[in-house]
C-alpha cells in the first residue's frame, strides 16, 4: 500500500485484528480472491499490499512461494508474527517502482483491496505487468462502485478521494472511488487480458456467525474482483 494511505499505527492494529473475522475480509473478499487464484502449488506469487499477511498465509498453506510488500510497518509487524520466516516481506511504498524485483519474476500477483488507494495507477499496473511472467495472472479486488455511490452520494461517475469511517469511530480509510469503466479500462490499457469478473458474496460460514451481515452482503454489492492474464 502507498505510504500516505497505508494503515499505520492504531489503524493498522485495528485492521489486522478486524481482518481475522470481518464479514468483508474474512468471509467475502479473501475467499473470493483465493478461489480466483486456483491451484497455486509450486507458484511464486507477489502479494502487493499484503497487510497483516492473511492472504499470504492461505497461499503458503496451499504450496505457493510468497513475497509480500506493504507500506505500513505496523501491518508488516503483524504479518511477520503470522508468517514467521515462511514469506519474504518488504516495507515498500506501492507508489514507487518495484525496483528490487526483476522482470518476469512471478507466476501470479495478488492485489487485494489496494488499487483504490493508488494515485498513479497506470505506473503501478505497468510495474505489476513487468514483474509477471508471460502467461502469469493478476488478481485485483476493489470497492464496488455501486457501494461507494450509495455511501457517498453524488454522481456514480465521481472519482473523488473519500474517507470511510470504520465502525463509527475516529478511524477511517482514505481512497479514490471510480466507476466500473475506469476500473476495467485502466487494467486493459496496462496490457492485461480480462479472464473473469466476479462480485463476491460471503461464504456460508458467515450465516452462522452473523445472519444479518450475510443477508445484507447477498443483497448489496460490496466488492469487485477480477482475474487477468499477462500476454
Amino acid at each position: 500500500m502507498p505510504a500516505h494511505t497505508a494503515y499505520h499505527d492504531e489503524l493498522g492494529d485495528y485492521f489486522a485484528k478486524n481482518a481475522d473475522t470481518s464479514p468483508y475480509n474474512a468471509y467475502t473478499d479473501r475467499p473470493a480472491m483465493l478461489a480466483l487464484a486456483g491451484d497455486v502449488a509450486g507458484l511464486k506469487i507477489l502479494d502487493v499490499g499484503c497487510g497483516a499477511g492473511h492472504y499470504a498465509a492461505e497461499l503458503l498453506a496451499s504450496g505457493a512461494e510468497v513475497v509480500g510488500i506493504d507500506g505500513s510497518a505496523t501491518l508488516l509487524s503483524h504479518a511477520r508474527k503470522r508468517l514467521g520466516d515462511r514469506a519474504e516481506l518488504h516495507l515498500h511504498d506501492a507508489e514507487e517502482p518495484l525496483d528490487f524485483i526483476d522482470d518476469s519474476s512471478f507466476h501470479g500477483v495478488v492485489c487485494a483491496l489496494l488499487l483504490h488507494h493508488i494515485a498513479d495507477r497506470p505506473r503501478f499496473l505497468g510495474e505489476l505487468r513487468r514483474v509477471l511472467r508471460p502467461g502469469g495472472w493478476l488478481l485485483v479486488s476493489t470497492t464496488h462502485p455501486t457501494a461507494d455511490w450509495q455511501k457517498f452520494g453524488g454522481s456514480y461517475y465521481a472519482d473523488d478521494w473519500v474517507d470511510l469511517p470504520l465502525a463509527g469511530g475516529p478511524l477511517a480509510i482514505h481512497y479514490q472511488r471510480m466507476p466500473l469503466e475506469t476500473f476495467l479500462n485502466e487494467l486493459l490499457a496496462a496490457g492485461f487480458v480480462l479472464e473473469k469478473l466476479i462480485e463476491p458474496r460471503p461464504t456460508p460460514g458467515l450465516r452462522e456467525l452473523d445472519e444479518s451481515a450475510y443477508n445484507n452482503l447477498h443483497q448489496t454489492p460490496c466488492f469487485l474482483a477480477v482475474r487477468l492474464l499477462r500476454p
